[in-house]
C-alpha cells in the first residue's frame, strides 16, 4: 500500500466534504453548540462548587460553634455533607443533574441525598443538557454518517470507482484512504473540544493534576477509537449499499438504533425484568427490621434489656449506675451499629436490584458501541451512578464516625443516673472533630467498574479493521 497515494485519497475527500454547503453549515452550528456548552458547563460548575464549598465550610461554622452540650444532643444535631463536581464533569454532565447533591447527617438514621437540579427544574431537563460530551456522542456520530453515506456508493454510480481501480490504485489503498480521511476530519471537531478542556483541567485540578490527566487521556483515547469505529461503519455501509440513497437511509437507521432504541428499550426492559421497591416500600421493610431488632432508646425493650443483663454481668456490678463507663452512650453506640447493619444491607439489596438493571445495558456495549462510550465518558468525568454511590459511601462513613464518636465521649466524660457530674462537655471537643472532606474515586476503581465498555471499545476497533481489509478485498467497482 503506497502511502502517497492515501494521502492524496485522503486530501480529495477533505476537499470534496468542505464543498458541501451543509459542511459548512454544520460546521458553523457546531461551533455555535461548542461555545454555548463551553459557558454553560464552565459557568454551572463553577457556581455549583463555589456554592458547595461555602455552604460545607458554613456548615461546619455552625457545628463548631455550637456551646457546651450533652454528646448525644450534638449527634442529632448532625451535619451536612456536600457533593462537589470533578473539573471533568463540564465535559461530561451525566447523571450530575439526576442525583441528590447534598445529605443531612444525623445518629440513628441514613437520609437521601436531596437537592437534584432535575426535582428543581421543568420537565425539560429530561430532554438532556447540551454539553461537550454530548456534541461528541449524538451529533458528531450522526455528521460522520452523513460524511461517509456517499463515500464509496457514489463512486460506483458515478463511474469513478471502476475509473481509479483502473489506474492501478488498489482497493485496499482506496478504502483506507476514504476510512482515514472521514476519521481524520471527524477528529477536527474532538480535538477542538478536547483542548478546550486540557485548560479546564489545568485551571481547576487543584493538588490532583496527574490524576485528573489520566482520566482525561482515558476519555481522548477512548473517543479517538469510538470515532474510528463509527468512520469505518460508513465506510461498511457505503461499500456494500447499491446506492447513495441507500447507504444514507441504513446510516441514519444505525444511529436511531445506537443512540436512541437500544438503549431506552433496554431500560424498560431492566425495570420490567429487575423492579425496583417504591420509597414508601423501601422506608417500611427498613422500619420493620428496626422494630424487630429493638428500640435503643427504650429501657424495656427486651433485646436491650438482655444486653443490659449480660453487661452488669461482665463487669461483677448489679446496678448500670456502678459500670466505668455511661451505659446511655453504650447503648446508643450499640444501637447505632446495628441500626446502620439493616441500613446497609437495604441498601445494597437495593443497589443489587440496580446492577442487575444496569447490566442490561453495560453488556450491550459488544452491539452498540454507543452504549461503551456512554459508561466510559461519564464513569471518567465522574459524573456516573457509581460516583454517585462512593460519595453517598463515604458521606455514611462520616456519619457513622460522627455519631459512635458522640456516644463514646458520652461513655467516657457523661456519668450514669444517680452519680453527681456535669451533664454536657466541653465545645472544644466539636471543634476537634473534622470537617467532612470527599475524595473523588480512585482511577484504578474506575477502570475496574468500565472494564466492560473498554473492552467493548477494543473489539469494536479490532472488528473495524477486520471489516476495512475484508472489503480491500472484496470492493465491487460496478
Amino acid at each position: 500500500m503506497r502511502r502517497n497515494v492515501v494521502q492524496l485519497i485522503v486530501l480529495q475527500f477533505w476537499k470534496d466534504a468542505f464543498r458541501s454547503k451543509v459542511m459548512l453549515l454544520a460546521s458553523a452550528l457546531m461551533v455555535l453548540l461548542l461555545l454555548f456548552s463551553v459557558y454553560s458547563g464552565w459557568e454551572n460548575y463553577h457556581d455549583q462548587n463555589h456554592t458547595r464549598h461555602v455552604m460545607q465550610d458554613e456548615v461546619q461554622k455552625s457545628w463548631e460553634n455550637n456551646p457546651d452540650k450533652h454528646p448525644h444532643r450534638m449527634a442529632h444535631y448532625g451535619s451536612f455533607a456536600f457533593r462537589n463536581k470533578h473539573v471533568l464533569s463540564v465535559f461530561d454532565l451525566g447523571m450530575e443533574n439526576f442525583v441528590g447533591n447534598a445529605v443531612f447527617l444525623e445518629a440513628h438514621k441514613q437520609n437521601t441525598v436531596n437537592f437534584s437540579e432535575a426535582s428543581m427544574s421543568t420537565g425539560l431537563l429530561r430532554f438532556g443538557e447540551v454539553s461537550l460530551a454530548m456534541l461528541l456522542k449524538i451529533i458528531v456520530p450522526l455528521l460522520i454518517f452523513y460524511l461517509g453515506f456517499a463515500t464509496i456508493a457514489r463512486e460506483r454510480e458515478n463511474g469513478t470507482l471502476k475509473l481509479l481501480i483502473g489506474q492501478g490504485i488498489t482497493r485496499k489503498e482506496i478504502v483506507i484512504g476514504k476510512w482515514l480521511g472521514l476519521w481524520s476530519l471527524s477528529l477536527t471537531f474532538l480535538m477542538a473540544i478536547f483542548l478546550i478542556l486540557l485548560c479546564f483541567v489545568f485551571l481547576e485540578s487543584h493538588g490532583s493534576l496527574a490524576d485528573t490527566m489520566f482520566r482525561y487521556s482515558t476519555l481522548l483515547v477512548s473517543y479517538l477509537l469510538f470515532f474510528a469505529v463509527l468512520s469505518a461503519i460508513a465506510i461498511l455501509i457505503s461499500a456494500f449499499s447499491a446506492t447513495a440513497k441507500g447507504a444514507l437511509i441504513k446510516l441514519l437507521g444505525i444511529w436511531l438504533l445506537f443512540v436512541i432504541i437500544v438503549p431506552k428499550s433496554l431500560q424498560a426492559m431492566g425495570y420490567y425484568l429487575y423492579p425496583t421497591p417504591s420509597k414508601i416500600e423501601m422506608e417500611t421493610a427498613v422500619e420493620h427490621d428496626l422494630i424487630q431488632q429493638g428500640d435503643s432508646h427504650n429501657p424495656d425493650d427486651p433485646h436491650f434489656k438482655a444486653l443490659k443483663d449480660s453487661v452488669l454481668i461482665a463487669h461483677n456490678v448489679e446496678k448500670v449506675e456502678d459500670l466505668p463507663f455511661n451505659y446511655s452512650g453504650f447503648i446508643m453506640a450499640t444501637g447505632e451499629s446495628l441500626s446502620t447493619e439493616i441500613y446497609l444491607k437495604h441498601q445494597n439489596d437495593l443497589y443489587q436490584v440496580y446492577q442487575k438493571q444496569n447490566n442490561l445495558e453495560r453488556f450491550s456495549a459488544f452491539i452498540n458501541p454507543y452504549t461503551a462510550i456512554k459508561n466510559v465518558s461519564m464513569a471518567f468525568s465522574g459524573t456516573d451512578f457509581q460516583s454517585f454511590l462512593h460519595f453517598k459511601a463515604k458521606a455514611e462513613a462520616y456519619r457513622y464516625k460522627l455519631a459512635q464518636d458522640m456516644n463514646q465521649l458520652q461513655m467516657d466524660f457523661i456519668p450514669n443516673r444517680g452519680k453527681s457530674g456535669p451533664n454536657t462537655i466541653s465545645n472544644r471537643y466539636w471543634k476537634e472533630f473534622p470537617p467532612f472532606e470527599y475524595q473523588f474515586m480512585k482511577t484504578s476503581t474506575v477502570f475496574k467498574n468500565e472494564v466492560i465498555a473498554l473492552l467493548a471499545l477494543i473489539v469494536w476497533s479490532i472488528l473495524a479493521v477486520f471489516g476495512l481489509l475484508n472489503l480491500s478485498t472484496k470492493l465491487k467497482a460496478i
